[in-house]
């Protein structure tokens, strides 16, 4: 079962991800795709292991690759976040990339894994400003990650001030 989480900044996708996560059993992985890059990231990874300590998740950091990601079968897995492994592949190279079809085949690797797949991502683009062409790039690939995953996923909710809104599926409470 997969279900793909989305919001904007600081509205509980996190925490509801770990919630639907809580009730499984069996080994639960975490995949954390943020990379520690200054004084803001390092605390916000610092913040979310707080949150998860005792939870018995096993944290596995990839950056990049994610189809590449050695996983047992019928585990537990929470990825979070899709808009940072996005960004990560997109700007690793000094070319801008498209790496749709590279991280859809890593989700589809994890779904092939897992018993249950919770996917956090971040509902980008809606705000109206106008960004750099990289910017707009990265807008747009990810509105494209958000419909493709949601398209594959069982149950899609939005966060929204800390309360889920169910739009598709709802078998996951």
């Amino acid at each position: 079962m997969t279900t793909l989480i989305t919001g904007g900044a600081k509205c509980g996708k996190s925490r509801l991800a770990e919630r639907l996560l809580d009730k499984c059993a069996g080994r639960k992985f975490y995949i954390a795709t943020m990379q520690p890059y200054g004084e803001e990231a390092h605390a916000a990874i610092e913040r979310h292991r707080k949150i998860r300590a005792g939870k018995g998740f096993e944290t596995i950091e990839k950056y990049t690759g994610l189809d590449e990601t050695g996983l047992p079968e019928n585990c537990n897995v929470l990825l979070e976040c899709m808009a940072n492994l996005c960004a990560n592949e997109m700007f690793r190279n000094e070319d801008i990339c498209d790496p749709t079809e590279r991280i859809m085949r890593g989700i589809k690797h994890l779904q092939s894994r897992a018993a249950m797949l919770v996917i956090v991502t971040n509902n980008v683009g809606s705000d109206g400003i106008s960004y750099s062409p990289e910017t707009n790039k990265y807008i747009e690939v990810m509105g494209r990650l958000n419909a493709l995953t949601a398209e594959i996923s069982d149950n899609v909710i939005e966060c929204v001030y800390g309360v889920p809104v169910i739009l598709k599926g709802g078998s996951c409470f």
